[in-house]
């Protein structure tokens, strides 16, 4: 059967030092699940990322892991994705994770989930996707990027347009049925592909 919709999810490959990121992982996991929709992930099951992928598939949501080799022992495949891909390059997974989502979102997560953040937000202004990113700023994760990023702006190192090509919210049910809604109104001319 078809997913009702793809939502691609960084978040970190540890489980972080408050319960309330665990939590949020199950949340959204719950949500992508139970309407039907395909998660797409790092490919791991260790931290948010495994909580993540447990969640949306105990929901009867579907799992797409992308996961290059040099981390699959480090971050140890989950093997319970439906689909796992493994490959080669970090650049491969996420380009690949681009193309296979809908829409974006950033959980709380360490260097990692901030360069995949910031590359599809990037990519967005470039034109190589006009699919919606979003930031779940859970108990106030983000709040002191999402500062710098206004300052950034002020300093007239960006435009106030690119800030528009994100959503930030802290609750999950909200920004999620956003970003859904958002995506299914845009058609998709990708040029992902051409990224690689």
């Amino acid at each position: 059967m078809t997913p009702a919709f793809s939502i691609c999810v960084y978040c970190g490959s540890r489980p972080g030092e408050r319960p309330e990121f665990t939590s949020v992982a199950q949340a959204v996991g719950h949500w992508i699940g139970e309407r039907g929709g395909q998660l797409v992930y790092g490919g791991g099951r260790t931290g948010l990322m495994g909580t993540v992928a447990e969640s949306t598939r105990v929901a009867g949501g579907r799992v797409v892991g992308i996961i290059p080799k040099a981390l699959v022992d480090k971050e140890l495949a989950n093997p319970l994705c439906d689909e796992l891909h493994v490959v080669d390059t970090m650049h491969e997974r996420k380009a690949m994770m681009g193309e296979r989502a809908d829409a974006f979102i950033a959980l709380p997560g360490g260097i990692g989930t901030f360069e995949e953040l910031f590359e599809i937000w990037t990519w967005r202004q470039l034109g190589y996707h006009d699919k919606p990113v979003g930031i779940l700023n859970v108990e106030g994760y983000y709040g002191a990027l999402l500062e710098f990023l206004a300052h950034s702006v002020r300093e007239g190192f960006m435009g106030e347009w690119q800030m528009g090509l994100i959503r930030a919210g802290d609750d999950a049910p909200t920004l999620l049925e956003a970003l859904v809604e958002e995506a299914g109104r845009h058609p998709r001319g990708d040029k992902l592909a051409e990224v690689l």
